[in-house]
């Protein structure tokens, strides 16, 4: 591809002050808000060929219009695009990711009609009311929030980034690195090819840094910045009983119903502090003393957090709610067998479906962690089947029978906080928020930046901007105006910080 050098503007980008970069996002804001509408209209789901053409299409639009340079990278799946904007060969260069595809979405759960027509809304007596969208021109309330799928995760972010560039633009400003942005169509997919694609255009994606735009701030609200993403691996369990489901009164207290045998299985995995009881399972992870004054100075009340997600206490893995991340987990993400509600019926189920998910951290491998999950199940005496059903000779010689099968995801990766990316990134932020900064060592979710740090031997950080109440991946996403104010703010102050 040929290189496009890009002439360095006649103002400079380091002359804007923080009251300019503020006044240029206020000002941005009504019409960043209606790109964003546009923008969230567009249907998103990753399993849909014609949805990620029109998204692909829709950002090539957009980077086009800004000047950049884009390219459209093949995949045996769904395609990257790729932007650039070269100032110098020999400059600096940083890469954005940007996550482009959302969740799937159940309307019937959604306090809308279509979660693909973004809707306003203000709290009032408790209750978020829809309000009209208003015209360019009128005064805005920052705490009034957009709800749509991917309004936070994260077309949001994205958008801050794309207005940003925008703003400097229109006033003749270039920052002073090379800009490179990859946007990803399948994140919520494990991002399948990603990993080939970094490696088949190695030379096209090289960068000394890599900025995140996605994932929600720290629960305090305050501009975040995360330097590492636990990775996950998913397992599904089937447990069977009776070839057929039984009708209870004529085959309870004879036939076992392997609902009771699954419950004393998966009860199993945790000791009563929550600590999950696998052996090994938290090897190599330690925390040095520097690495807990660090987690501490983030701003967190523990009174308050369990009030905010109404529990009384909470599991015994690490001494806070940071300390906790740094840990890998497991979890019962559901659990489906017969019908329950107006559908509940007295029988005894054939099967019980049981889906587990895993955080790993760098110090755990998901294939060695799956690996003593399936010898727990083993060890508690369940013969674990090849096929999808289990055969008459199997049912007749084991009583306990179960399918198991793992995926591995996203990788997990972790950046130095002390570092020159940190520093950097710090300095671009205090220049507008001052000492309210969060920095977080890692984030709970998953983010497949693994393939890039592992092939461009880049340090990646997440720059956080959605509202931390924002319901992502499930009803009612919703992005906060002032987060997205915010945001444009955040990438503007990155834009016109030297890199040195």
């Amino acid at each position: 591809m040929a290189l496009v050098v890009v002439q360095s503007s006649v103002l400079s980008a380091q002359a804007l002050k923080r009251q300019e970069i503020i006044a240029l996002a206020e000002d941005k804001l009504p019409e960043a808000i209606g790109n964003l509408q546009q923008f969230l209209r567009l249907r998103n789901n990753g399993n849909y060929p014609l949805q990620v053409e029109q998204n692909r299409a829709w950002c090539d639009r957009v980077f086009t219009a800004l000047h950049f340079q884009t390219t459209t990278l093949q995949t045996k799946g769904a395609p990257l695009l790729y932007a650039e904007k070269i100032i110098g060969p020999k400059q600096k260069s940083v890469l954005f990711y940007l996550q482009i595809d959302g969740q799937p979405v159940d309307s019937t759960a959604w306090s809308q009609p279509d979660p693909f027509e973004p809707v306003l809304k203000e709290e009032q007596n408790g209750q978020w009311t829809k309000i009209p969208f208003p015209q360019l021109g009128e005064e805005l309330n920052l705490d009034w929030r957009i709800f749509a799928r991917s309004a936070s995760d994260s077309k949001g972010p994205a958008m801050s980034l794309i207005s940003a560039l925008q703003i400097m633009q229109n006033k003749g400003l270039d920052a002073e690195y090379n800009i490179k942005v990859i946007m990803d169509f399948q994140e919520e997919l494990g991002s399948p090819h990603l990993p080939q694609a970094v490696m088949d255009h190695r030379a096209l994606l090289d960068a000394d840094m890599l900025f995140i735009m996605d994932g929600t701030r720290h629960l305090s609200n305050l501009p975040t910045l995360t330097y590492g993403a636990r990775g996950i691996a998913t397992a599904t369990l089937t447990v069977f009983g009776p070839k057929y489901g039984l009708h209870s009164g004529q085959y309870g207290n004879f036939a076992p119903n392997p609902v009771f045998k699954s419950a004393e299985l998966i009860a199993g995995l945790k000791d009563s502090l929550g600590r999950v009881t696998l052996p090994g399972f938290y090897d190599g992870v330690e925390l040095s003393q520097l690495d807990k004054d660090l987690l501490a100075k983030i701003p967190e009340n523990k009174d308050s957090i369990l009030s905010n997600l109404g529990i009384a206490a909470p599991d015994q893995v690490g001494n806070t709610y940071q300390e906790a991340l740094q840990y890998p987990s497991l979890n019962i993400r559901g659990i489906k067998s017969a019908w329950v509600g107006k559908e509940v019926r007295t029988i005894i189920p054939d099967e019980v479906i049981i889906e587990i998910d895993m955080r790993l951290v760098p110090e755990t491998d998901g294939a060695r962690q799956m690996e003593l999950l399936k010898a727990y199940i083993q060890k508690n005496g369940f013969h674990l089947i090849e096929g999808v059903l289990p055969t008459d000779k199997e049912r007749a010689t084991h009583a306990k029978l179960a399918r198991f099968t793992y995926r591995l995801g996203s990788k997990p990766f972790r950046t130095e906080m002390e570092s020159p990316i940190g520093h950097f990134l710090n300095k671009a932020m205090k220049r507008v928020f001052g000492e309210a900064i969060v920095n977080m060592r890692t984030t709970g979710g998953s983010q497949p930046m693994a393939p890039f740090i592992k092939t461009l031997d880049v340090p990646a950080v997440s720059i956080r901007i959605p509202n931390p109440d924002n319901s992502i991946h499930g009803p009612d996403e919703n992005l906060r105006l002032g987060n997205f104010q915010e945001g444009i703010i955040s990438c503007l102050a990155i834009l016109t910080q030297p890199l040195e």
